[in-house]
């Protein structure tokens, strides 16, 4: 009887369909391999270098991958793993550290590994790099503006999608403005809205009358006691806000605002008793404050055009409103027994700056959990925050203080 040819598909075992597999990821072209593939085609190039399944392969063998698969990577990303392949003093690199650098994740271990290394970047520095869009120079003028390290520039540079782009900032300004507007037409005054009588019947700013509404030791941010206070906290929210926000994220910069907000006006309720208090100082201050100290500790590092000048304005400005906020506090009250509101949510800010602010601008990418600094400031802020509500609860009663009058 007639043969009949084999089906050649049918044929094929298990395992030669496997080996198939494995040439076929091996000769891709590395663009659709390393930036974008899945993790698993990632793992199946590490493991042709760790037939072991240990999880580790030798530095020799790491940099083999990169020259065959490196090609279409970014190049400072490259250089990265490089650096990582230099800088490995035990001789192998962990697959979790080269997943986290493709997932544009990075751990502890690998930012030491990355900082302890000696090798110096082969590349010129991105601040010499020429040909960029404006929309380039824009980022590139933010990562030195922010970031104290030539490696965490570069990443910063190839990362940035402007997805999200720095939406809190922006918005908080904007709701901050809107309100501003509307209590400048309702009370027919725009320069000092602070003295008029009826300023402070308004539902959203701290009166210590009022503190059991929980709301307005937030709320009072939009408050601002006149066009001279709201112009310079908007000037520095936008200039140092936004482009902390564009580096580390909403979720971060707002904690760190929100944290300066609320130890504001809580200092206020422990520290000033019968004044009310207004304005987004304490959180514009907190982070100023981060903003400036993470310079100073990272003064070598920081390459920012003009940073002494820069800071020396920006502390005379903090300064400025600093002061002029205390000359209006002992000001004569347009609102007797009343005074005008306090000045020590400035710093309140500034405190939350200095602590749980520095530690988020240091730690770049990195988990804040991993860092002890981060939990012993947390800590000291709950404290606080706890010591500052049972004062509120209790202090008024026990010291028998006279309050003004409810607006």
């Amino acid at each position: 009887m007639g043969d009949r040819l084999p089906e050649p598909h049918a044929s094929s075992s298990p395992a030669v369909a496997a080996s198939s597999e494995a040439e076929e990821i091996e000769v891709l072209d590395s663009e659709d391999v390393l930036p974008m593939a899945a993790e698993d085609h990632w793992k199946a190039l590490f493991d042709q270098f760790d037939p072991d399944n240990t999880g580790y392969i030798s530095t020799e063998k790491f940099r083999s991958l990169l020259q065959r698969h490196g090609s279409e990577l970014d190049p400072h990303k490259l250089e990265v793993l490089l650096a990582l392949a230099d800088s490995n003093s035990e001789g192998r690199i962990c697959y979790q550290d080269f997943v986290n650098l493709m997932s544009n994740k990075r751990s502890n271990s690998f930012r030491q590994a990355i900082l302890q290394g000696n090798r110096r970047l082969c590349s010129k520095a991105l601040l010499e790099e020429t040909g960029l869009s404006l929309s380039q120079r824009l980022i590139r003028h933010v990562a030195y503006e922010t970031l104290p390290r030539e490696i965490d520039r570069k990443w910063y540079y190839d990362s940035y999608t402007c997805c999200p782009p720095p939406w809190f900032m922006i918005t908080i300004t904007l709701v901050e403005v809107a309100f501003f507007l509307y209590n400048g037409v309702a009370l027919d005054r725009f320069v000092l809205q602070v003295t008029h009588p009826l300023y402070l019947k308004n539902t959203l700013l701290y009166h210590p009358q009022l503190r059991a509404q929980a709301w307005r030791y937030l709320t009072y941010i939009f408050m601002h006691a006149g066009i001279e206070h709201l112009g310079l906290n908007v000037v520095l929210q936008l200039l140092v806000g936004v482009p902390l926000e564009m580096v580390h994220g909403a979720a971060r910069i707002s904690f760190v605002y929100v944290a300066g907000v609320v130890a504001g006006s809580l200092a206020v309720s422990v520290a000033d008793m019968t004044a009310p208090v207004v304005g987004s100082s304490g959180g514009v201050y907190a982070l100023v404050s981060a903003h400036l100290a993470n310079i100073v500790m990272n003064w070598s590092g920081m390459k920012c055009q003009f940073k002494l000048l820069r800071m020396a304005v920006a502390l005379i400005c903090m300064s400025f409103e600093f002061g002029r906020a205390v000359w209006l506090r002992f000001h004569p009250s347009a609102y007797p027994p009343c005074p005008h509101p306090s000045f020590m949510a400035h710093l309140g800010g500034v405190m939350v700056g200095i602590t749980l602010g520095v530690i988020v601008l240091r730690n770049y990418e990195q988990r804040l959990q991993d860092q002890t600094l981060w939990w012993i400031f947390l800590s000291i802020y709950v404290i606080f925050v706890l010591f500052a509500i049972f004062w509120n609860i209790f202090a008024y009663s026990l010291l028998d203080l006279k309050l003004p009058p409810p607006p």
